[in-house]
């Protein structure tokens, strides 16, 4: 079986709790894999609001859900209220199939599932769904986009958004730095804005070197061309899978 990048040096920039499957991925292709996590996923700093909702979560008709980090956050707040019995009366919709992975893998039923992965077509597959007037809980990244919540509230929907998680700059390990100054990456990945700007402000455009950089989204690829970065490819779907088919276009043009 062809290794499509092999010997390919690549820089994952993503929190640890995101890239384990991607790494696995990329190496399996033949890659060389600098993992240089620039962001950390924490609680919120105040976990009221998720505890409040979850010790009413038979209240709403649907949860949804845009990452896999907000499903184990809720599931872990209900652990806390113990309610996680009351949830199977509850609908669950998701973004993409690593989060409906993580879904089921507490032994729940998905839904709904955008086929898109894209916020936007998670809301246009719950439309005919959803009835005026129901109650949606979604659970969140603090800095997460508005995209999903905005159009399910102009389908009818009282959502209720809370914070289930949020992200924290991390510093950049000197040996990361030595590592990125005697060997640049052929390819840099990228999965948010704010970790794109972290890398210039840790460690600076020079240690990307002549490496192609590839993002994971629109948006990142939006922020990569304001900071004055060139991107060589831009991932069909915020997927593990669809970030090394990326890398692959980017190598080989």
């Amino acid at each position: 079986m062809e290794r499509r990048l092999e010997g390919i040096r690549v820089l994952v920039t993503r929190p640890r709790e995101r890239a384990e499957e991607l790494c696995f991925l990329l190496e399996d292709e033949g890659a060389h894999v600098l993992h240089v996590p620039l962001l950390e996923l924490v609680p919120p700093e105040d976990a009221r609001p998720l505890l409040a909702a979850v010790e009413s979560i038979q209240r709403y008709a649907w949860v949804v859900f845009a990452s896999p980090s907000a499903v184990e956050a809720l599931m872990d707040a209900l652990r806390e209220a113990g309610t996680t019995e009351l949830l199977s009366s509850v609908r669950l919709a998701v973004v993409g199939p690593r989060t409906a992975r993580a879904v089921e893998g507490h032994g729940l039923k998905v839904a709904a599932e955008a086929p898109a992965g894209t916020a936007e077509s998670l809301a246009e597959v719950l439309r005919p769904a959803l009835r005026p007037g129901d109650e949606v809980l979604l659970p969140a990244a603090e800095e997460g986009r508005r995209e999903l919540e905005e159009a399910l509230r102009e389908q009818g929907a009282r959502v209720t958004r809370v914070t289930a998680y949020r992200s924290r700059t991390t510093p950049m390990p000197d040996e990361a730095r030595e590592l990125l100054e005697a060997a640049p990456p052929d390819v840099a990945l990228f999965a948010s804005p704010r970790t794109a700007e972290s890398f210039l402000e840790e460690a600076g455009r020079e240690r990307l070197g002549t490496a192609r950089l590839v993002a994971i989204g629109p948006t990142t690829a939006a922020a990569l061309t304001h900071l004055g970065l060139a991107v060589a490819a831009v991932a069909d779907r915020p997927t593990p899978e669809a970030l090394v088919e990326a890398t692959i276009r980017a190598i080989r043009g």
